[in-house]
């Protein structure tokens, strides 16, 4: 009887422990780990969220960048550290899509992480060659169809947001169309304003000032809904390929085990600062829609959702990574 309250009084104490340390959350620096180069959406949206989520929380939050093997460095080490709130993940599509075209990728998105946010969202759009014969989705599914094979598209790499957009575009079109994987997305773009490639999925914030001078010419967007910097150009649905949908996420998950209360304050402080009219308005003007899920739960179902929709898609296309 003895041992057994001893045993009682020392879990009860844990408990408490445990307890008190996540209601004091935070105490200290938040750490957010972005698993890429500095400069690009998923850097950009984490810095100025940072900025925001530390005045409701009162600590500092720290961004520090550790890119390297299509992000695996910046991912394995959060997998691996504490489950207590204080190293955070900032990820992007990739996050689901890597583990199913990489054959180790030390960790896996649904049993290592748990879901704080989603952060915004970022149609693509399909940009072609100023030269390529075809002015709208039905005549690119027209010309592709008259050459199997032989339409060729760039993308950032395989298993890349682009490679994935075109090849649900493939699918759902009923066309063939030759993939060209670059190894960066700046090349790909190039190549496609050059001529050396008839055309690729892109995000609308990059394309953007490459279409408005007429370097390339966009055909549609990726979203159910038109893009307000794009507000001319048709959505792939509507221009021919009904249901057709591919959008580009950011969002924060956690190591999983982290309690819930701490993801629930960390999700209402990213609510909070997407929710400011002004910081909105400039990312919009950039492309990029900041969004907050309703709940840890509703994003880690996103991420449940598009790991499945993703899976299904490299397998059929027998997606792998170089």
């Amino acid at each position: 009887m003895r041992l057994a309250r001893i045993v009682l009084s020392v879990a009860l104490s844990a408990c408490g422990t445990a307890a008190l340390a996540q209601a004091d959350y935070p105490h200290r620096a938040i750490r957010i780990i972005v698993p890429l180069a500095a400069g690009g959406n998923v850097d950009l949206v984490a810095r100025t969220l940072a900025d925001q989520v530390s005045k409701s929380l009162g600590q500092p939050v720290l961004v520090e960048n550790r890119p390297g093997a299509s992000s695996l460095v910046g991912t394995q080490f959060v997998a691996k550290s504490a489950a207590d709130g204080y190293t955070l993940l900032a990820v992007a599509n990739t996050f689901a899509t890597v583990p199913l075209i990489v054959a180790s990728p030390g960790y896996d998105p649904l049993k290592d992480f748990t879901g704080i946010t989603l952060t915004c969202l970022v149609p693509q759009v399909l940009v072609v060659n100023p030269g390529l014969p075809a002015q709208s989705v039905k005549e690119l599914v027209a010309l592709a169809r008259s050459q199997p094979g032989k339409i060729s598209y760039a993308s950032s790499g395989n298993g890349s947001t682009g490679h994935m957009a075109a090849e649900l575009f493939n699918r759902q079109a009923g066309v063939t169309m030759l993939h060209v994987p670059y190894k960066g997305n700046s090349q790909a773009l190039i190549d496609v304003i050059g001529g050396q490639v008839a055309m690729m999925f892109d995000q609308v914030s990059t394309s953007t000032p490459q279409i408005k001078a007429g370097k390339v010419r966009a055909i549609a967007v990726t979203s159910l809904a038109r893009s307000p910097l794009l507000p001319e150009v048709p959505t792939v649905d509507e221009a021919g390929v009904p249901g057709y949908e591919d959008i580009t996420f950011n969002g924060l998950v956690a190591p999983a085990g982290t309690p819930r209360d701490i993801l629930v304050r960390l999700q209402q402080a990213v609510a909070k600062a997407v929710s400011d009219a002004e910081l909105t308005k400039r990312f919009i003007e950039r492309g990029v829609e900041l969004k907050a899920s309703s709940s840890p739960e509703d994003f880690s179902d996103h991420i449940r959702a598009e790991f499945e929709k993703k899976g299904r898609l490299a397998r059929d296309a027998g997606i792998r990574a170089e």
